[in-house]
């Protein structure tokens, strides 16, 4: 195994980064209400399905085994090699239920699998945690607060509007006096055009009286701000190993980081969605909320800048043989702790969720042979 250059970083660094952005791409739905609405349950899952089929099928197929490589390479037989790539494993999945524990004590010591409601107030949602929050229920009412701002933003268009055409009319009325006054006593059984506007107005803002936004409630905007925010700082911990997985990938393969760059990436796009609706729902603040979103996926390239750190202080076969090894067992209980679970929480019946997970194991086998041959 040649040692990485400068130029080699700068590209996994990009590409890690690239990977951190689709955070920032989720959030965005923030400025597009209407793009709240196109997003279902089957999409989410089949998203969370695919990604998890790339995200395990390079960890088994192509991660582990490099691990075992590089320890052979490191001059450790052929079975100490597999041993030691084997504990370098587990040794990953390890290091991600301490970054649970991480967010647990984040959240005040409440475990997120509880599903008491007292837990909802408080506990940081994130894609892939199986428990206070439901996503469908959740979904439901992003889709709900959606419409309620669209209709809200048609109402208050339909008054502008109506407030032009009354200063048009009044204008032509300026302009065409002697003539209105002439034909006043024929017009004057009929409805003025001004008075249709003024009637047009009046329904539009009677209706809005009656129907009147639903007042937020305080505790109520407490409670999804501290979510949103806890989110962020829940994912910006849980994406620090992704980060410096898709950077030790691409570093020594670039094909398979680049890939693997993907599936993050479509993971984190619904994780932009967790931590920017709840924070623009609570305060009506657009970028407040995307930029809360955008430093949850600023922990992908600083892991990478870490990783780099590391890699360029301690340049050996055995450094990166355990780095593969742990790469490939946070992949792994990150596709079967939480992608799927979550996945099959939006899809119940499994529609969509195992045939996207093949789908993504295929494109990702696909792309290698492809490299092979």
């Amino acid at each position: 195994m040649t040692a990485p250059t400068n130029k080699d970083a700068i590209i996994a660094f990009l590409i890690t980064a690239l990977a951190g952005a689709a955070t920032a791409l989720g959030a965005s739905v923030v400025f597009f209400p209407s793009l709240v609405k196109l997003t279902s349950r089957r999409v989410l899952a089949g998203a969370l399905g695919f990604s998890a089929g790339v995200m395990t099928y390079v960890s088994f197929v192509e991660i582990f085994q490099k691990s075992v490589s590089a320890f052979e390479d490191a001059e450790f037989e052929e079975n100490m090699a597999y041993i030691y790539a084997t504990l370098s494993f587990f040794g990953g999945v390890l290091m991600m239920k301490l970054v649970d524990v991480c967010v647990q004590l984040l959240n005040g010591g409440n475990h997120h699998h509880h599903t008491q409601c007292c837990d909802i107030e408080s506990s940081p949602h994130y894609i892939g945690q199986t428990g206070a929050v439901d996503p469908v229920a959740e979904l439901n009412e992003w889709h709900q607060s959606a419409e309620r701002e669209l209709e809200e933003e048609n109402n208050q268009r339909t008054v502008d509007s109506n407030d032009g055409s009354n200063e048009e009319v009044e204008e032509q009325l300026k302009n065409d006096s002697e003539e209105f006054c002439e034909n006043l006593e024929s017009q004057q059984p009929q409805q003025t055009p001004g008075a249709t506007g003024e009637n047009d107005r009046g329904e539009v803002q009677q209706r809005i009286v009656e129907n009147p936004p639903a007042m937020k409630d305080p505790h109520e905007e407490h409670r999804l701000v501290k979510m949103g925010i806890s989110t962020a700082l829940a994912i910006a911990i849980h994406n620090f190993p992704e980060g410096l997985a898709t950077f030790v990938a691409t570093l020594h393969d670039p094909s398979v980081g680049f890939v693997l760059a993907i599936a993050i990436g479509i993971h984190n796009i619904p994780e932009g969605l967790c931590v920017a609706l709840p924070i623009y729902y609570a305060t009506g603040n657009r970028c407040k909320a995307f930029g809360w979103a955008c430093l949850s996926g600023a922990s992908e390239p600083i892991a990478a800048m870490l990783g780099w750190v590391i890699l360029a202080q301690t340049m050996s076969q055995i450094v990166y043989a355990i780095l593969f090894g742990l790469v490939a067992g946070m992949m792994v209980i990150i596709s079967m702790k939480e992608l799927l679970p979550t996945a099959h929480r939006y899809d119940v019946e499994d529609t969509v969720v195992t045939y996207s997970f093949i789908a993504g194991m295929a494109l990702i086998s696909l792309s290698l042979v492809l490299f092979v041959v």
